[in-house]
């Protein structure tokens, strides 16, 4: 039985009422399970009260004047432009890189042969499909269309990359901060972050942002600087206004920040994790199994000692969107629960089977990069209030942010590591 779709009514999401078991939400008539103290202390470990978002400052003002000095590019209009890059198909030379290790089992993609597969100047890191974007997995004519988030350690700036599996070809757009000039005119700068993690749902992307929350860009605002009078995609040292044109490291598209969403409590920590306060964002994925939400989640290296937290996950429901928000204008996490493992660098959950809560960890074995990668399937235990291990598969080397691809009954990922990229989907019996 599609689960997913029977719970759905067109592209509405149908509210079902649900109650808290442990941290984790379930369906009405599940929670009359009793929890022994130490399985209800370890369930309630993760304080859902650390886990409250409201939005950051408004970039509305700013993007609506760009809007009058740009011209406007649809994701369609992107895929089919002229100058995309090519997707290597696997079976081609060099891919997958045999270093990868990547799984056979696996739809494996590769980045063109060049600086994408094989410098470190940028490094590929979240992933989402327009799968999690849409009810019915379509965005116009645009086909199989997946987004790939990448930051440039040494040129401290982000980027995402729209990728047409079905053309196999995709195309770079530099992700900016909007803001105004001395004289008050728009211009845009560049961004610093890791960016993660990437979830696309409807016209909204979400970035993840480590120690802050979530920053929002709009598909509707894409910019095109080769098509804009006074836009241009030369002098690659130069981005944002200067005198009368728009530059942008070179790139034909820009895309602009238009809001955030942010920790209520103050940042998150940035490398190790805490057992408790203000969340660290490392990854962001959908899940549209029930009622539609973002799962977001802590990333957090071995440590010291065996006490070292695991890090968390969270919930949180959308509606119209966003994340849904109380009277005071703040969304609050619908469910928090602690990660089976460590070093977790991408999850996915899904109601499956009548109501049974699935998740899907992807993590590293070590911290090198030496092992292949791990994906944990894991059921969650109600009565126990925590994950437990189902099953497992092998990643690549270098497993990143995972997404759900419904359709195909694949979990989609990018190995980051130089000279063993890959963009590829492994199988599942069922992710949503």
């Amino acid at each position: 039985m599609d689960y997913r779709r029977k719970l759905r009514v067109g592209a509405v999401s149908v509210a079902l009422p649900v109650v808290m078991v442990g941290g984790v939400f379930a369906f009405p008539g599940t929670s009359d399970v009793p929890l022994s103290p130490v399985s209800a202390a370890a369930a309630a470990a993760p304080g859902k009260a650390d886990f409250v978002i409201k939005r950051g400052a408004g970039k509305a003002k700013v993007v609506r004047a760009l809007d009058k000095k740009l011209k406007k590019s649809g994701v369609q209009a992107l895929l089919n432009a002229k100058g995309n890059r090519k997707l290597r198909a696997e079976g081609s030379k060099g891919c997958p890189p045999k270093k990868a290790q990547v799984p056979g089992k696996a739809l494996t993609y590769c980045w063109a042969s060049g600086e994408d597969s094989v410098k470190e100047k940028w490094i590929p890191q979240g992933v989402s499909s327009v799968s999690d974007a849409k009810d019915n997995e379509k965005w116009g004519s645009a086909g199989y269309t997946m987004v790939v988030t990448w930051y440039a350690p040494k040129a401290k700036n982000i980027r995402v990359t729209f990728v047409n599996l079905k053309k196999r070809t995709y195309r770079h757009v530099l992700l900016v901060m909007p803001g105004m000039t001395k004289g008050k005119k728009p211009s845009y700068r560049d961004i610093e972050s890791h960016a993660g993690g990437v979830a696309w749902y409807g016209n909204h992307l979400y970035v993840a942002e480590t120690q802050l929350g979530l920053r929002v860009f709009d598909m509707r605002r894409i910019f095109d600087l080769g098509k804009s009078e006074n836009g241009t995609t030369k002098k690659k040292g130069r981005v944002g206004l200067h005198g009368k044109t728009y530059y942008g490291h070179g790139y034909r598209y820009v895309m602009p920040q238009v809001g955030s969403w942010v920790n209520a409590k103050g940042k998150g920590p940035l490398k190790s994790c805490k057992a408790g306060g203000p969340p660290k964002w490392s990854w962001v994925s959908v899940d549209r199994s029930g009622v539609d939400s973002l799962v977001t989640g802590e990333y957090c290296p071995k440590g010291s000692g065996r006490n070292a937290p695991n890090g968390r996950m969270a919930t949180w429901r959308l509606r119209n969107g966003e994340p849904s928000t109380g009277a005071d204008g703040r969304a609050r996490a619908l469910a928090v629960s602690t990660l089976p493992v460590k070093r977790v660098q991408g999850g996915v959950t899904a109601y499956l089977n009548g109501g049974e809560e699935h998740a899907w960890f992807g993590h590293n074995a070590t911290g090198k990069g030496a092992r292949p990668g791990v994906l944990l399937h894991a059921v969650w235990n109600r009565s126990k209030g925590r994950w437990e291990k189902k099953s497992t598969q092998s990643l690549a080397r270098g497993p990143e942010d995972l997404s759900c691809y419904r359709g195909q009954d694949r979990i989609w990922t990018v190995a980051e590591h130089a000279k063993q990229r890959a963009l590829y989907g492994v199988p599942v019996t069922k992710c949503g």
